[in-house]
């Protein structure tokens, strides 16, 4: 078994250990029977939410300690800050499911439908979906708090973790708002994207995986902070800006994501962005109109689809992808790492981007 599966096992393993061991009912709290049912399917729920997924924030991090020297002895405390930070992730994705009103996630009924289910009631599903998701991301901040305590800069650490938390609540905020952009101004509405993508989805997909390895490998905060904004901002604008393209001409990456999901849901996007700026008249009304609409048909979503194609904004975004990623791999190379370290980051690194980073 190669080091990365191996890792991806371990980490597997532990999150299941972790979120049993920090979501369960203290021992001394009295449970009345009336309740019982549903504090275990919160607390089925909590477990079940909690797997699968490709890892590939929690690999980075340990790829990020590997490359930067951390001690062996302490790489079980730098597991379990990975683990924490997907046990995050989790939370975050629970609440998305509400705002979104998905019905599923990772190919089982989301969070707040499992628990619709198990109660029977809409109203109360929901409720406890926020409720599950509140607890999730005390959890991470509990898992966080006992493994740095055996890291360097443990202060810091706990304090990047929570700042990063802030980030995406920040960036769940911007992403709700600029579904009310007006589509009119099409630089404005692709600055806005990307402003989104880099609080919702780089400062816990990237940057933070990279910042809180540095600092558990013994790297002074402000060198930590960064070096992971050199690297991680633009491989995580990358990341979202290739997962929104692979929702309009797929790719060799599984996701599970049907391709036009995005335009079914109306999402803004750099992609629509494009294609908007660079449209003739006839196409850029239609296009606004389509995506001013309350509904999109699938006639709708083919439409969009070659019309993304024909205005080149299919092509700009793989160039935009490909110069973050340009990016991202200088700024890993400026850190003069071991070959054998700067391979290994670069390899885990290209998993985020792997249409552009193959080629």
């Amino acid at each position: 078994m190669c080091k990365t599966d191996a890792d991806r096992s371990n980490i597997e393993s532990r999150i299941v250990s972790l979120v049993d061991k920090w979501s369960a009912m203290p021992m001394e709290a009295e449970m009345p029977e009336a309740c019982r049912h549903v504090v275990d399917a919160v607390s089925r729920q909590a477990t079940s939410s909690s797997e699968g997924g490709k890892r590939l924030r929690a690999l980075l991090m340990l790829a990020a300690y590997d490359a930067f020297d951390g001690h062996a002895d302490t790489r079980n405390a730098m597991l379990d800050v990975a683990c924490a930070l997907e046990v995050f992730q989790t939370a975050a994705l629970v609440h998305d499911d509400i705002i979104d009103d998905s019905d599923l996630r990772r190919g089982k009924p989301s969070a707040h439908r499992a628990l619709e289910t198990d109660t029977g009631s809409p109203a109360i599903g929901r409720g406890l979906g926020l409720m599950l998701g509140d607890l999730l991301a005390t959890v991470c901040i509990d898992i966080v708090n006992e493994a740095a305590a055996l890291l360097p800069h443990a202060t810091a650490l706990t304090s990047a973790f929570l700042n990063m938390q802030r980030e995406v609540e920040i960036g769940q905020i911007l992403d709700l708002a600029v579904e009310q952009a007006p589509l009119q101004d099409a630089e404005a509405l692709a600055n806005a994207s990307l402003n989104v993508f880099r609080w919702k989805t780089a400062s816990y997909t990237t940057i933070a995986p990279i910042e809180l390895a540095l600092l558990g490998s013994g790297a002074a905060p402000g060198q930590a902070r960064e070096r992971a904004l050199a690297i991680g901002k633009p491989l995580g604008l990358a990341f979202q800006l290739e997962d929104d393209l692979i929702d309009v001409i797929g790719s060799s990456r599984a996701t599970g994501k049907p391709v036009g999901g995005d335009i079914r849901e109306g999402k803004r996007t750099v992609l629509l962005a494009d294609a908007i700026a660079h449209a003739d008249c006839a196409a850029r009304d239609e296009l606004i109109a389509m995506f001013e609409a309350s509904s999109r048909s699938e006639s709708d979503v083919s439409r969009a689809i070659g019309l993304f194609q024909s205005t080149g904004a299919v092509k700009r975004s793989r160039q935009r992808i490909g110069a973050l990623w340009d990016e991202s791999v200088q700024a890993i190379r400026e850190c003069k790492l071991e070959q054998n370290h700067e391979t290994a980051l670069l390899e885990t690194c290209a998993r985020f981007v792997p249409d552009i980073a193959k080629s």
